[in-house]
C-alpha cells in the first residue's frame, strides 16, 4: 500500500465517534499537527524557566498541631537568620584546643569576609577530645526579600570547602537546614537525570523488540517525551494556583512516560493489525481510533478520576501530586488521539514490521497459558486468589510514617556530617519545637515560662540537658519559639513518648499561666506522627471514592454491572498485593543490599495513597483494552471461551509490551537514592506484574469463564451511554 492513499480520505460520517473524527482530522493535517505539538511542548517547557514555579511552603506539608506550630513561625518574622553548624575533627588522634581555636579563628575570618553573616558562635569542644564546633548565623533577608536557604548557604559552603582544602589532615564540614536542602536538591537532580538516561534507552529497546521496526518504536517514545515535557511546563504555570512539591517532577516523569507509551502501544499495535488485514492507512486509522482510541479515552478518564481522589486528603502535597499526574495523563490522551494518528499517517505502511506479520490469535505462548484457566476455571481462580492472598498478607503489619532528615540516605555527604556531629555533640541532635503566641506585652513572661518548661523537661530525664535554652522571639514580640532537644532518633518510640509528655503535660503546665496564650509543639517527630495519622484517617475515604468512581467508569464503558464489579475487585487485589510487598520489603532488612537502602521499619505515609489512585487507573487500562477485545467476537456470535481466548491473546502483545515498559521504568526508580522513590518504584512495578500475570492469566479468564455470558448482557438503563469500543 502507498502512503499517498492517505491523501484521498473518505469523509468522516456524522455517526462516527470523537476519537475517529479527531484521528481523521489529524491524519489529513499530519504535518501541521506534529509541528503544532512540538511547538506546544517547547513553549510550555520553556515557560518553566521563564516563570518560576511556586513551591509548597514547609507548613503545607504538615497537618495537625505540627502544622499549627510551623504556620505560626512562617507567618511572623524572627530577628534570626539561617543557622549552620561547622564541625572540625581530626582524622586520627585528638584535637588540641590551640589547633581547634586557630582553625575556628580562620573559619570566622573567612565567613565574616563573605558578608551576610550575622553571628559566629564558638568554638565549642566535644568531650571526646577530637571535635570542635562553630555555629554560624546567616542573613536571609526580611519580608519580600527573604531568600531561599539554598541560595543563602552556598557562599558559606564554598568558604568551608576552601578551609578544608587548606587543612587536608582535618575533616572540616558543615550541616544545617540550608546545606541539607542543597545536598538534597543536588542528589534529587542527579537521580532524575539518571532515571532519564536509563529509562529512555530501556524503553526504546523494549519497543524495538515489540515492533521490530524503528519507526513504530519511535512513535510511543516521541509521545512519552513530549507529554512529560509539556506537563512539566504546564504544572509550573499551574503552581501559582496549586503549589508544586519536590516530588512532583519525579512523579510526572514516572507516570507520564509509562501512560504515554502505554496509550501509544494500544494505538500503534492496533494500527498494524488493521494494516496487516489489508485496510488502507486512513481506513486503518479510523478503525483503530474507533476501538483502541476509545479504550484510551476511557482509560485516561479512569486514571484522572482515580487520581482526583487525592484531593480528598486535604493535603497540599497530595494536591500537587494529583495536579501533575492529571496534567500529564490528559496530555498523553490528547496526544494519542492527535499526534499518534498524524505520525502514523506520515509513516504510512512503514510502521509495519519487516518481519512476517502473524495474527495475534496465533500466540502459542498465551494459548498455552490460558488453557488451564479455560479448562478448569474454578481451580484456576482458587490458585490465583491464594497466590495474591499470600502477597497481601504482610499488610497486617503495615506501618505508615513520614521520613525525616534521619532517613535521608547515608550516601548523602550532609547526612554523614550530621551523624558525626550528633555523635560528638549529642545536644545537636533531634529536638521538638515549642511555639507560643501571646500578647507582645507578655513576651517576657513567655520566655520565663519556656525556661521553666525546659528545666522541667530536663528534670524528667526524657530530654537532653542544655546549658541555656535556645529561645527566640519574633520582631513584633507576638511569637516565641524554643527547641527542646532529646537524645533519641526522631522516629523512635522514646521520641514519640516524650513528644506526648511535652504536649499533654509539661507544656500545658508551664504555659497555661500566660493569659490568652496559644501554643503548639512541632518538629520532626510531630511532623511524622501528625501526617501519618492524617493519611490513616483519609486513606479509607480516598479508597472508597476511587473505587466508587472507577466502578461508575467501567459501568459506562461496558454497560454491565457484573463486569464493572469484577474488574474493580481485580484492580483492588493488584493494589493490595503491592502494599503487602512494600511492607514485606521495606519494613524488613532482607532487601537492603539488593535495593541499596537502610530499613526504616515503615512505608512512607503518602506512597500508598499515590500507589492506590495511580494503580487503579492503570489497571483499568488493561481491563478496558482486554474486555473490549473480548467483546468484539462475542458480538459476532462466537463461543464465550473462544472470545476470551481471542481477546486475551490478541491483546497479549500490546499489553505485555506496555507492562514490560512500565515495569522497566518503575524498576529504574527503585534504584534511586531516596526512600520515597524506591518504595514508589517497587510498589508500581509489583502491582503491574501482578496485574498482567496473575490477574490476566488466571483470575480474569477464570472468572469470565465461570460467569458465562451473564456479565456481557448490557443493562437497559446504561445502553444510552456510549461504550468503550465497538465492532
Amino acid at each position: 500500500m502507498s502512503v499517498r492513499q492517505i491523501d484521498r480520505p473518505q469523509a468522516a460520517g456524522p455517526g462516527r465517534s470523537m476519537p475517529e473524527r479527531l484521528a481523521v482530522w489529524s491524519a489529513r493535517r499530519r504535518v501541521l499537527v506534529l509541528v503544532l505539538w512540538l511547538l506546544l511542548t517547547l513553549l510550555t517547557y520553556a515557560s518553566s524557566y521563564l516563570v518560576p514555579a511556586h513551591e509548597i511552603a514547609d507548613a503545607d506539608f504538615l497537618s495537625g498541631e505540627s502544622a499549627v506550630a510551623e504556620r505560626a513561625v512562617d507567618d511572623t518574622e524572627f530577628d534570626e537568620g539561617l543557622w549552620e553548624t561547622v564541625l572540625v575533627q581530626t582524622r586520627e588522634g585528638g584535637l588540641d584546643r590551640e589547633t581547634g581555636t586557630s582553625i575556628g579563628d580562620e573559619l570566622r575570618d573567612r565567613y565574616t569576609a563573605l558578608g551576610g553573616v550575622l553571628d559566629v558562635r564558638g568554638p565549642e569542644f566535644s568531650g571526646d577530645g577530637r571535635s570542635m564546633m562553630l555555629s554560624v548565623e546567616l542573613d536571609r533577608g526580611r519580608g519580600a526579600e527573604r531568600r531561599d536557604p539554598v541560595e543563602v548557604v552556598q557562599p558559606m559552603l564554598d568558604a568551608t570547602a576552601a578551609t578544608q582544602s587548606a587543612h587536608p589532615g582535618l575533616r572540616i564540614e558543615q550541616v544545617g537546614a540550608g546545606s541539607i536542602r542543597k545536598d538534597f536538591a543536588v542528589q534529587d537532580a542527579e537521580d532524575l537525570r539518571r532515571a532519564e538516561l536509563i529509562s529512555l534507552p530501556i524503553t526504546l529497546v523494549i519497543l524495538l523488540a515489540a515492533f521490530g521496526a524503528f519507526a513504530a518504536a519511535g512513535v510511543p517514545l516521541l509521545l512519552g517525551l513530549t507529554a512529560v515535557g509539556a506537563a512539566l511546563g504546564i504544572s509550573g504555570l499551574v503552581s501559582w494556583l496549586v503549589p508544586i512539591s519536590a516530588f512532583q517532577m519525579s512523579l510526572v516523569l514516572l507516570i507520564g512516560l509509562a501512560v504515554a507509551v502505554d496509550y501509544s502501544l494500544f494505538f500503534v499495535r492496533r494500527q498494524r493489525e488493521e494494516l496487516a488485514a489489508g485496510h488502507g492507512v486512513l481506513d486503518a486509522l479510523r478503525r483503530t481510533a474507533a476501538t483502541s482510541g476509545r479504550a484510551v479515552v476511557v482509560s485516561g478518564i479512569a486514571v484522572v478520576v482515580a487520581v482526583a481522589g487525592m484531593f480528598l486528603t486535604g493535603s497540599a502535597l497530595f494536591d500537587s501530586l494529583a495536579v501533575g499526574t492529571i496534567v500529564v495523563v490528559v496530555i498523553a490522551v490528547l496526544g494519542s488521539l492527535t499526534v499518534i494518528p498524524a505520525a502514523l499517517a506520515l509513516l504510512g505502511d512503514r510502521v509495519a514490521s519487516r518481519r512476517r506479520w502473524r495474527s495475534p490469535g496465533e500466540s502459542r505462548l498465551w494459548n498455552a497459558v490460558l488453557r488451564p484457566a479455560l479448562r478448569a476455571p474454578a481451580l484456576t481462580v482458587v490458585c490465583g486468589l491464594a497466590l495474591v492472598g499470600a502477597m497481601i498478607a504482610p499488610i497486617a503489619g503495615l506501618r505508615l510514617e513520614m521520613p525525616t532528615d534521619d532517613h535521608l540516605p547515608s550516601s548523602y555527604t550532609v547526612v554523614q556530617t550530621r551523624i558525626r556531629l550528633v555523635e560528638a555533640f549529642p545536644g545537636e541532635g533531634s529536638s521538638h519545637t515549642v511555639v507560643v503566641q501571646a500578647d507582645p506585652a507578655d513576651s517576657g513572661a513567655v520566655r520565663e515560662a519556656l525556661a521553666t518548661l525546659m528545666r522541667r523537661a530536663t528534670a524528667s530525664g526524657e530530654f537532653s540537658a542544655v546549658d541555656e535554652p535556645r529561645i527566640t522571639t519574633s520582631v513584633d514580640g507576638r511569637t516565641t519559639r524554643m527547641y527542646v532537644p532529646f537524645p533519641h532518633r526522631v522516629d523512635s518510640p522514646e521520641a514519640e513518648r516524650n513528644l506526648h509528655l511535652l504536649r499533654t503535660d509539661l507544656a500545658q503546665a508551664a504555659l497555661s499561666v500566660i493569659p490568652g496564650a496559644t501554643w503548639a509543639v512541632g518538629g520532626a517527630t510531630a511532623f511524622s506522627g501528625d501526617v501519618s495519622r492524617l493519611v490513616e484517617q483519609r486513606l479509607p475515604v480516598v479508597i472508597g471514592f476511587v473505587l466508587l468512581l472507577s466502578l461508575v467508569v467501567m459501568l459506562l464503558a461496558f454497560r454491565s454491572i457484573v463486569l464493572a464489579a469484577v474488574t474493580t475487585v481485580l484492580n483492588l487485589l493488584s493494589v493490595l498485593a503491592s502494599f503487602g510487598v512494600l511492607a514485606f520489603t521495606f519494613q524488613n532488612e532482607w532487601a537492603e543490599d539488593l535495593l541499596g537502602f537502610e530499613s526504616s521499619g515503615f512505608v512512607v505515609a503518602w506512597v500508598p495513597v499515590i500507589l492506590f489512585v495511580v494503580l487503579i487507573g492503570l489497571s483499568m487500562d488493561y481491563n478496558v483494552f482486554i474486555l473490549s477485545r473480548i467483546r468484539e467476537p462475542l458480538h459476532r456470535g462466537e463461543p464465550l471461551r473462544d472470545a476470551i481466548r481471542h481477546g486475551i491473546t490478541s491483546s497479549a502483545g500490546v499489553v505485555t509490551s506496555a507492562a514490560v515498559v512500565m515495569v522497566a521504568v518503575f524498576a529504574v526508580f527503585a534504584t534511586l537514592s531516596t526512600l520515597e522513590m524506591k518504595q514508589l518504584g517497587v510498589g508500581l512495578a509489583v502491582a503491574i506484574l501482578v496485574d498482567v500475570t496473575v490477574v490476566r492469566a488466571l483470575l480474569l479468564p477464570g472468572l469470565l469463564a465461570l460467569l458465562g455470558r451473564t456479565p456481557w448482557r448490557e443493562h437497559r438503563v446504561l445502553r444510552r451511554f456510549p461504550a468503550a469500543a465497538h465492532d
